[in-house]
């Protein structure tokens, strides 16, 4: 998506904006996400606000309001949201800034003990009682064998999107962008960690590896992880499609070469 100035916001939202971070006095751009339109860092008198947003009518709006609803449950592991405006046809949310590098998959990065910590840390919160999509529903469609479906599902609040501009690393891991989050088993966010690990460079046995050294890897089911394994090959490779860019046909190869580990087991 487009990143918009954010003088270019209609002069109501910034006087609401404002009026809760007092006068900003320098505005630095960044690059915006695929669920953000504007992506900012706010300095102001009282310090520096990370600023997300997106217009009221767009299609994902609605992972603005996910965000703050999710947000008062995750705090031990994410950046605080300090408010939330709906002003003039734009909803905006503003957190915390950690700046801090993003997270390191590469094979011996000194990021990947502490994503392990928080992937814990993460595994320990149950899912609130707010709207949220279980896994069942999410990989009804790619699944080859929908008995296994049950097994995706549990209490556990998850991410599910561990990007590694997703993870911020200061003295420990910190998770943003909670706009996938969803109900299920505790193993799915390691499960689908081990996907982004294999694209940064492990081999599966590797990753699996790394997965391991969580508490929910290590209770996961057998039957529940190959079947999971091959729904997330399936949703890579409808996702990379005919004509796949660079970053969805490195995930889409991650996401065969992880069922294919699990099919020769």
């Amino acid at each position: 998506m487009p990143t918009h100035r954010l003088d270019e916001i209609p002069t109501a939202v910034q006087d609401a904006v404002e009026s809760v971070t007092g006068p900003v006095l320098k505005v630095d751009m960044l690059s915006a996400g695929f669920n953000s339109e504007i992506a900012a860092r706010l300095h102001t008198p009282d310090g520096t606000v990370f600023v997300k947003g997106l217009r009221s009518d767009h299609p994902r709006a609605w992972t603005q309001d996910r965000e703050a609803a999710v947000n008062p449950y995750v705090r031990p592991i994410a950046p605080s949201l300090l408010w939330h405006i709906r002003e003039e046809g734009w909803n905006l949310l503003g957190f915390e800034d950690i700046d801090a590098p993003h997270a390191d998959y590469n094979p011996g990065s000194p990021h990947l003990p502490l994503v392990v910590e928080a992937l814990h840390r993460l595994s320990n919160i149950a899912a609130p009682r707010i709207p949220l999509r279980t896994m069942s529903q999410r990989m009804q469609s790619y699944v080859d064998d929908e008995t296994a479906l049950e097994l995706f599902d549990g209490d556990r609040l998850l991410h599910t999107d561990w990007n590694t501009t997703n993870v911020l690393i200061a003295q420990d891991a910190r998770m943003v962008d909670w706009a996938w989050a969803s109900r299920g088993a505790g193993w799915i966010d390691p499960a689908l960690w081990v996907i982004w690990l294999i694209a940064g460079g492990h081999t599966p046995a590797q990753a699996e590896s790394w997965a391991g050294r969580t508490t929910a890897w290590q209770v996961a089911p057998t039957r529940g992880v190959d079947a999971f394994a091959q729904a997330q090959r399936n949703l890579w490779d409808e996702i990379a499609g005919a004509a796949p860019d660079d970053w969805t046909s490195r995930m889409q190869r991650a996401a065969c070469q992880w069922a294919v580990h699990r099919h020769r087991r």
